[in-house]
């Protein structure tokens, strides 16, 4: 018995062993969390670029807020700087057709004279009749294809075919203007949209870069849509810009102002705009030595810079002198290391 009681003994000893064994691993795998939390906590990187306060001195780092700003509404579309060479041609060919008409009306207004006295022949009156209708179809001809090539606007700057005796014939100051002061532009609209209002405005811009926005009235609706995209075509004329002209031929985006309520939103300075990728970025100041980039939309170039409605507001501080040298800094897992200055 007593030997018994001692192989009991030992294993109720055995076991309590084994279960504070159990409850000091336990316990240990449940320390290693907590302990690890915080050094996981302390090494989340927080998104955008850190910039110590002595960096942000050594490279003159600047913030401003952005300058809050309304926007009309715009119909984007494309056009193109039209080549008023053809237009001129055709206003010569007009002319010289008008001058033969002219003179073949001075001719049959003798020839009705001499009809009244019987001086003249029948066949001769008739030749002068029939000369004189030749020269007013092929004048009529001309000016209607003016008028379905450019509009009747243009058309009728041009003034009436047949004018009275000794009335003098002069082009208007339009056609004198086109050889060097104004463009013609044509912007074709989206398919099914048509412009109602004829006294709107709009923005040229040019594809080409340094060329200022240009901004345009809207002179006159073609007469006829394209055939195969059913695009109506406005045409546009604007003032030749000293610097920068636009070239005939050249693509360019056109941004015709709607009517409709503005839009509240800010002017990023040019300055503070980088580039990367066709897409504007500009950096944020999120804390004191936090800088952040966030897109902006290039499409509403304004005085000053350019306008948005998205991702700023005018309480936002954002980098307007050093911009380059915070995107140089952007780890290289943002996606994008380059970029030049707008």
């Amino acid at each position: 018995m007593k030997t018994g009681n001692s192989v009991v003994g030992a294993l109720a000893l055995a076991v309590s062993i084994t279960l504070l064994a159990g409850c000091s691993k336990s316990g240990g795998d449940g320390d290693k969390p907590a302990a690890a939390a915080p050094e996981k906590a302390a090494g989340e990187s927080r998104p955008g670029v850190t910039l110590d306060a002595e960096t942000q001195a050594r490279i003159g780092l600047q913030t401003e807020t952005p300058a809050p700003a309304q926007w009309q509404p715009e119909m984007k579309v494309y056009g193109q700087v039209l080549d008023a060479a053809p237009l001129t041609d055709l206003v010569m060919e007009l002319n010289r057709a008008e001058l033969a008409l002219d003179s073949s009306r001075v001719e049959l207004e003798r020839s009705r004279q001499l009809k009244a006295g019987d001086n003249i022949s029948e066949r001769a009156y008739q030749d002068a009749e029939t000369t004189w209708a030749q020269n007013r179809a092929a004048a009529e001809a001309v000016r209607f294809k003016i008028q379905t090539a450019w509009g009747r606007k243009i058309a009728d700057l041009l003034g009436p075919v047949e004018v009275a005796s000794g009335t003098p014939r002069k082009n208007d100051p339009f056609f004198e203007k086109l050889r060097d002061a104004t463009v013609l532009i044509r912007a074709d609209l989206p398919p099914g949209e048509r412009l109602e209002n004829q006294a709107q405005t709009a923005r040229v811009v040019s594809l080409a870069e340094g060329v200022a926005p240009v901004s345009a009235a809207c002179f006159d609706l073609l007469p006829a849509l394209d055939a195969q995209t059913q695009q109506q075509g406005v045409l546009f004329t604007a003032r030749q810009p000293a610097g920068g002209r636009l070239i005939p031929g050249e693509a360019v985006t056109v941004f015709i102002r709607l009517p409709g309520d503005p839009v509240s939103g800010v002017v990023v300075p040019a300055g503070a705009v980088l580039r990367h990728q066709g897409l504007g970025w500009v950096y944020v100041q999120t804390d004191t030595n936090q800088f952040r980039h966030v897109e902006i939309p290039l499409d509403r170039l304004a005085a000053g810079g350019w306008f948005t409605a998205e991702n700023l507001t005018a309480t936002n501080r954002i980098v307007v002198t050093g911009a380059q040298t915070v995107l140089s800094a952007e780890l290289s897992g943002s996606g994008f290391n380059t970029g030049q200055r707008d």
